[in-house]
């Protein structure tokens, strides 16, 4: 069973890599960024998020006994460079975005400085962790703007790609807005506040709906939320009013309803107006099933009276926008700013700052990339995070960055809250004093390459 912040958990090259350092004693420091190259389709805005989780693997970057043990006998590797390895320890400096900011294409939200080999060896980790909280997190802020005010919970584990995804997915959602997730796991892990309901294979399993209704609010008499389309949706809602009564004197209120399929808004409705009949006004009604941004944004238009959503497979797979086109790139090293000049993925050299610059209302007009030093006006967003490989302070707690987020979305131009992609889009200029030290870096590049 693998170890998830295993040091080995990381591409083949970093250590081939790794190798060759060593055997070159190329140990200056270098300087690498995590940026986004182009935003997907549709997205007018990132939200960063996995610093907590990047930080924790630089923390505890080493390699064990029995990894060595496994990489002497993999005959990839020789046993000097092994015994060197055992003393590898993150010891460099970390520059990043709060998390939860809302950043764009080209913009860093991670700065690694550190010897080459460290640098170097933490990329693969590095972007798959980033990558993915930032990718679910910027797919359920698009939830949360779609359908504000309704109590949204993350139902995608089980769709999720392996058990580590689903967990950070939980996380993300979380910091994004949203009010909860069906993993436990991210309670224990991160206070994620669990939520769930039952399956159709509760009701299945009775051989009386009325009865499954009667057993579950028994046995959960809290959280009484009943899933009522097992059969027919609206039939279930009667049982449901019918049951109520008896289930008060016994002090267990009927929660909420919740419809998993059909068309929403119109069961939606039906079940509305039997609850109240029924006396059951505050019974709210709960759905799920195939529900994205776009889904919640046609139901709130609708005027659907549902009152909560659970979104799992489109949320947790970002199925729209399943990947990010991101990078992380050696910016400098050994003193000197370098430059990746492939075609069509070209990078802006150097150690580089945002500058977020915001109108007379406090909304963001446009921001600027530049050099590190250079001192446009603008709120700097790039701030330090580690020095000498330790926390310069903890971290905000996940409440905080949820307050953060909010404030965050809330404050974002109106066209880049929709879902449609934004015209024109959110402006990111590229500072004098970036472009010219592209210029020079390209200069001394065709000078030492011919």
């Amino acid at each position: 069973m693998y170890a998830p912040n295993s040091v080995l958990l990381t591409d083949l090259y970093q250590l081939t890599m790794l190798q060759g350092y060593f055997r070159q004693g190329m140990e200056d420091t270098a300087v690498f960024e995590f940026m986004v190259r182009e935003l997907p389709p549709g997205r007018n805005f990132l939200l960063a998020a996995g610093l907590e989780q990047a930080v924790e693997y630089l923390q505890g970057l080493h390699f064990t006994p029995t990894e060595l043990e496994w990489m002497e006998h993999s005959g990839h590797f020789d046993s000097d460079f092994l015994t060197w390895l055992e003393d590898l320890r993150f010891t460099g400096d970390v520059h990043a975005m709060a998390e939860g900011t809302p950043f764009f294409a080209d913009e860093p939200i991670l700065r690694v400085t550190a010897p080459l080999p460290q640098a170097q060896l933490v990329e693969s980790r590095l972007i798959n962790i980033l990558h993915l909280q930032t990718l679910v997190a910027s797919k359920a802020a698009r939830c949360v703007l779609a359908a504000p005010d309704k109590r949204l919970v993350d139902f995608g584990m089980r769709r999720a790609h392996g058990a580590e995804a689903g967990l950070y997915a939980a996380r993300a959602s979380y910091l994004a807005g949203f009010a909860g997730s069906a993993t436990v796991l991210a309670e224990q892990c991160f206070g994620v506040p669990s939520s769930g309901t039952m399956a159709h294979s509760f009701v299945e399993a009775h051989d009386v709906e009325e009865e499954a209704f009667a057993a579950f609010a028994h046995a959960c008499p809290q959280n009484v939320v009943l899933l009522i389309d097992t059969y027919d949706t609206e039939a279930g809602a009667e049982k449901v009013v019918a049951l109520a009564p008896r289930l008060q004197e016994q002090g267990i209120t009927v929660k909420a309803v919740r419809l998993d399929s059909g068309e929403l808004a119109a069961h939606a409705r039906r079940v509305r107006a039997i609850l109240d009949r029924g006396g059951l006004e505050a019974t709210t009604i709960f759905s799920s099933g195939s529900l994205d941004e776009h889904r919640l944004a046609r139901l709130q238009a609708e005027d659907a009276p549902i009152d909560g959503f659970g979104i799992g497979t489109r949320l947790d797979t970002s199925a729209d926008a399943p990947y990010l086109d991101c990078a992380y790139k050696l910016q400098e090293y050994a003193g000197e700013a370098r430059r990746k000049r492939s075609e069509g993925k070209s990078t802006w050299p150097g150690r580089k700052q945002v500058h977020r610059h915001y109108d007379d209302r406090g909304i963001p007009d446009h921001d600027i990339l530049t050099v590190e030093g250079d001192a446009p006006s603008g709120k700097a967003l790039i701030r330090p995070i580690m020095a000498g490989g330790r926390l310069l302070e903890p971290l905000p707690d996940l409440e905080t960055i949820r307050r953060r987020v909010a404030d965050e979305l809330a404050a974002l131009p109106a066209p880049l809250r929709g879902l449609e992609t934004a015209s024109p889009a959110y402006a990111v200029r590229i500072a004098p004093a970036l472009r010219q030290l592209a210029s020079e870096v390209d200069r001394r590049i065709a000078r030492r390459n011919g």
